[in-house]
């Protein structure tokens, strides 16, 4: 009786087997190099020449103000020795102070541009999405993969390419 149940268990799992392989058989599976469609499409170097020029001023400024630090801290090593000790308390105010105001301008305008730079990117990804789940309708794909995540799979699979062009049509 033990043999005939372990043969049952036995021929019930090789019958799953073979039917989620058929069924694996009827798939379509596709993959595309999300991180390669970003980097080649036009619109990503537009994101990098868009932040530029938005916080131009601003980092202007702050390079301004690391300029500023730099000459006055060159100036101290260069002259302390013939400045009055009023001077060098002055000069060291000067320097203190500069780069209090270098601290709290750098590292928010740095966190700002990376959150914009974040938000550019999003809608950039959103437009590659778009593209992928166009492609992968318009050629029946069941599942798409990230081609990052795969180790091999056939050129005609590949369909990064075909998704290039549908987001440059999306624009």
């Amino acid at each position: 009786m033990k043999k005939f149940t372990k043969s049952l268990i036995a021929g019930a799992l090789i019958g799953t087997a073979m039917m989620s392989s058929a069924v694996q058989a009827e798939q379509k599976i596709g993959a595309v190099n999300v991180q390669g469609i970003f980097q080649s499409l036009p619109q990503a170097a537009t994101i990098q020449q868009t932040i530029a020029e938005e916080f131009k001023d601003k980092t202007e400024e702050v390079s301004r103000l690391e300029k500023d630090i730099k000459y006055y801290l060159e100036k101290n090593q260069r002259d302390a020795a013939t400045m009055s000790d009023k001077e060098k308390k002055e000069l060291q105010e000067k320097i203190i102070q500069l780069r209090t105001d270098y601290e709290a301008k750098a590292k928010p305008l740095q966190q700002e541009i990376q959150q914009r730079a974040q938000q550019e990117q999003n809608k950039l990804l959103g437009l590659i999405r778009q593209g992928i789940e166009a492609v992968a309708a318009k050629e029946k794909y069941d599942v798409i993969l990230n081609a990052t995540a795969v180790t091999f799979i056939k050129p005609e699979h590949d369909i990064s390419k075909a998704v290039i062009e549908q987001v440059n049509k999306i624009k």
